[in-house]
């Protein structure tokens, strides 16, 4: 019985299956973990999307940028945008069905066991692990309620930059859903820069990576994430307890697999063909 974590798939179904030919997965059991972004850009994000749903207990998912992109679309009067490949998605008969299991996923889940947690971009340098978790269950539970609609229709957007205790209503949860779903880079405030995505070296002054600043609460727990896919282009980051398992499957970079159940974090890669043009730094 092993489990791996994977990296961010986006659609790219075909890859995925491959990988796990290639780490000889066996659904019956061994476990995944997901580090969010299943679908869009990619060629095939409903048959990735059904597959992982089969999967069952044996997946563990935490929602991505791009996988609230998706219920944004779906529940609102937004339409996908050009760069978007949901369509599939949204015209598939078995669409509510995905809809539903995609929104009873979490923003962060935690094992006791390994001690290990995974998100799939960042967790707030003021924020503890269990801190992290009570603030990321306020997020899901609204995704799982009636009001969940409104929690899209306020979700986009940068602002409240800075974390406060004192935030309420839609502000607070846009801000806890930015840090856990977006956030790359932070100021020695720990201010939220959510602009800028390219590889560590190349940012201005003051900004850095959110899992290098000094102080963080979590600083001395493992964390697995994905979102990232610059951070592959960097050579002198210390990733210190924080494994980034998004390897650019999708810009023609590699899907990644590490073991996690026996300790070692070994990494199996898959070298993946360009599925879609980055964006310029």
């Amino acid at each position: 019985m092993a489990t791996y974590a994977i990296g961010d798939i986006q659609g790219c179904y075909d890859e995925l299956r491959q990988l796990l030919d290639k780490i000889n997965f066996k659904s019956d059991r061994d476990t995944l973990w997901f580090t969010g972004d299943l679908v869009n850009r990619g060629p095939k994000s409903l048959e990735t999307l059904r597959f992982i749903k089969a999967l069952d207990e044996n997946a563990i998912v935490v929602l991505g940028n791009h996988d609230l992109h998706l219920l944004a679309i779906a529940y609102t009067v937004d339409s996908a945008g050009k760069k978007d490949t949901l369509n599939d998605i949204l015209g598939a008969p078995d669409r509510q069905s995905l809809l539903d299991w995609l929104e009873h996923q979490p923003l962060m889940h935690i094992d006791h066991h390994l001690n290990i947690s995974m998100v799939h971009a960042a967790i707030h340098p003021d924020w503890t692990i269990n801190k992290a978790r009570t603030l990321a269950k306020e997020v899901e539970t609204v995704l799982q309620s009636e009001i969940h609609v409104d929690f899209y229709q306020n979700m986009y957007g940068n602002k409240p930059a800075n974390w406060s205790e004192d935030l309420t209503s839609w502000s607070r949860l846009r801000h806890i859903t930015n840090v856990f779903t977006r956030l790359r880079y932070c100021d020695h405030k720990h201010t939220l820069l959510l602009d800028y995505k390219c590889a560590p070296g190349t940012q201005p002054d003051g900004l850095l990576p959110w899992f290098s600043i000094d102080d963080r609460a979590s600083k001395n727990d493992a964390i697995i994430f994905g979102h990232w896919s610059t951070l592959i282009l960097s050579n002198d980051i210390e990733y210190k307890n924080v494994y980034p398992l998004d390897t650019g499957c999708l810009w023609g970079g590699h899907l990644t697999a590490m073991r996690i159940d026996d300790g070692s974090f070994a990494k199996t890669s898959l070298h993946c063909p360009q599925a879609s043009k980055p964006e310029a730094c």
